[in-house]
């Protein structure tokens, strides 16, 4: 079956100002950017040593000192990544200049407040501003996008995340000891996610844990979104799984009335390096069997989706797209589950009257 699971790219790729050099940037964008030939034009970061490094490395012509001279320099109808960290998003966003288009690296503030923060200068200033929320474009999600639009599974009735791996949190040395761990630096993509075919739950129920021999905040989630009585919507994260990789889980599935998806996500399972992708969908026919259908798709999450996020700012703003699908308005409300989600890990369930039931067995 023939699958559109490729981002459309811009008429005309836009200059890129790079604010910021950490590893995303190095593993992802500039790669995807290269991928996709969107110029950049200069990039930026405290340690400038780090910025000249991948200036070299994908033959970026320029090194800024400061977001000041970046801003300053910055080629006409530049488009700003911003990929620093959650607490420099508000003080690097009111240097921008008014109205310029911006992509913010996920997750949008550590808290709902930052959220609303991040929203009030971007609305103030009048920035066209998305969310670098790139989950949304791996192939893989692409693809059972088409499918689902096009009704070849009928109605979706559930929609599952489930990651059992062993994370080396070691690799992210910014973000290992944050308080708000797993789901606000690692569960906001699958949040996110689900908010992008189910829309918006009515309520959301979860617990986050950590480990008893480990120093993280947590590393553990489950999540449930509550879409009413008929739609189902499910996450269960496990970071600790170090038990090999016989038992290990990494996959997004879609069920619907006519038929289902699953897709691996193999980037989560030997991480870095990662796994090979799988995707696979079962179509019901009348009188036949259930077969599921494996198709191979070209690219990963790492660095393909990274392309999407950008071409569709960049469409946006040339005017060939009429929607922006990661626009700050639409991400506040994947921080404002994410805050909820804490809230009720925090206040737990309901309690079981035991002491009754004691009562009785006596």
């Amino acid at each position: 079956m023939k699958l559109n699971y490729k981002p459309k790219l811009p008429e005309k790729p836009r200059p890129i100002v790079v604010l910021g050099a950490g590893s995303i940037v190095n593993d992802a964008h500039l790669p995807a950017y290269r991928m996709a030939g969107f110029p950049v034009a200069g990039i930026y970061n405290r340690t400038v040593e780090r910025a000249e490094k991948l200036a070299g490395k994908f033959d970026i012509p320029t090194v800024y000192t400061s977001v000041q001279e970046a801003v300053a320099n910055a080629p006409e109808g530049a488009i700003f990544d911003l990929a620093l960290m959650p607490a420099q998003f508000v003080s690097t966003l009111e240097q921008l200049p008014d109205s310029a288009p911006v992509l913010i690296q996920k997750p949008m503030g550590d808290s709902l407040p930052d959220a609303q923060k991040i929203l009030e200068v971007c609305s103030r200033k009048k920035l066209v501003a998305a969310i670098n929320c790139q989950l949304r474009f791996a192939p893989y999600v692409m693809a059972a996008r088409c499918l689902i639009e096009q009704g070849l599974i009928g109605e979706l009735y559930d929609m599952e995340v489930r990651v059992s791996v062993n994370t080396p949190w070691e690799l992210f040395p910014n973000v290992k000891d944050h308080p708000r761990l797993e789901i606000a630096q690692h569960s906001v993509h699958h949040i996110d996610l689900i908010r992008s075919f189910l829309g918006n739950p009515f309520s959301v129920m979860a617990k986050t844990v950590g480990h008893p021999a480990k120093s993280m905040s947590s590393t553990r989630s489950s999540i449930i979104l509550d879409y009413g009585d008929k739609l189902r919507a499910d996450l269960s994260m496990n970071h600790d799984h170090r038990f090999g990789s016989h038992n290990q889980e990494s996959f997004i599935k879609w069920e619907g009335t006519r038929g289902a998806i699953k897709a691996k996500m193999g980037l989560l399972m030997n991480y870095p390096d990662g796994v090979p992708d799988k995707f696979e969908y079962c179509l019901l026919e009348d009188d036949s069997a259930p077969q599921w259908v494996e198709q191979t798709l070209e690219g990963s999450w790492f660095p393909e989706a990274f392309v999407g996020t950008m071409a569709s700012l960049m469409r946006y703003v040339e005017g060939s797209s009429e929607t922006l699908p990661t626009s700050v308005d639409d991400i506040v409300d994947t921080m404002a589950l994410v805050e909820a989600a804490y809230e009720s890990s925090e206040a737990g369930g309901v309690r079981p009257d035991y002491g009754t039931l004691n009562l009785v067995e006596k």
